[in-house]
C-alpha cells in the first residue's frame, strides 16, 4: 500500500505594503515553495535613474502549500492574510501561474496591472511571441492596445503591450487576418 502525498495548491497571499521581497525571501528559506512576479521598472531619484526589479501585482504572493501548511505561512512576519473566496482560502489555477511566469520571464512586451473593471470587448488570442496562445479581451488602455487577461479570484486584470500583427480575433472559427485596431 503506497502512502499518497498531500496534494499541494497554489494560493494568494496579501502582505504589508512594500513587504512583497523581504516575505519571498523568508518563505523560501523556510522551505516554502512561492511566487513573487517581478517586473524591472525605471525609477528616478534625484541623483540617478536604476532598473529595479518590482512586484507585478502589489502586495500578493502566491504559496504552493498543503493545507498543513497553511497557518505556518500565516506565521511570518507581513502576512496579512490568503486572499479569500466565498469564505475559503482561494485556490489559484495552475494555468494562471504558469500565465504569471510566463509574462514576468519574456521581455518583449511591457505588463502592467490594474484593479479597474474593464468593459468587455472582443476576445482575441496571441499567435505570437513568448504569450503564444493566451486568449484574452481586447481594450483601449491609455491610447494603447492592449489585451486584458482577468485572473477572477484575485480581482485583477493584467495589461500586455502587444504588437498588432501577434493578436488575432477569434470568433468561433479559426480566422488568420489581422485585427482592426482603434485608436
Amino acid at each position: 500500500m503506497s502512502i499518497s502525498k498531500p496534494k499541494q495548491n497554489w494560493y494568494a497571499i496579501y502582505v504589508r505594503s512594500r513587504a512583497e521581497k523581504k516575505v519571498h525571501a523568508a518563505l523560501l528559506e523556510d522551505s516554502i515553495e512561492a511566487f513573487l512576479p517581478l517586473q524591472k521598472k525605471m525609477r528616478q531619484w534625484k541623483d540617478r535613474r536604476k532598473l529595479v526589479d518590482m512586484p507585478l501585482i502589489n502586495g500578493y504572493i502566491f504559496v504552493h502549500i498543503t493545507s498543513k501548511d497553511h497557518d505556518k505561512v500565516l506565521q511570518h512576519n507581513n502576512v496579512v492574510c490568503y486572499v479569500r473566496f466565498n469564505g475559503r482560502a482561494a485556490i489559484i489555477s495552475p494555468k494562471d501561474i504558469d500565465l504569471l511566469k510566463r509574462m514576468t520571464g519574456q521581455s518583449e512586451y511591457d505588463v502592467e496591472t490594474t484593479i479597474e473593471q474593464l468593459k468587455p470587448g472582443q476576445k482575441v488570442e496571441v499567435i505570437a511571441g513568448p504569450l503564444c496562445g493566451i486568449k484574452g479581451e481586447m481594450i483601449a488602455y491609455r491610447g494603447k492596445n492592449k489585451i486584458a487577461l482577468r485572473i477572477p479570484p484575485l480581482g485583477y486584470t493584467i495589461l500586455i503591450d502587444a504588437p498588432q500583427k501577434t493578436v488575432v480575433p477569434i470568433n468561433g472559427k479559426k480566422e488568420t487576418k489581422q485585427l482592426q485596431m482603434v485608436e
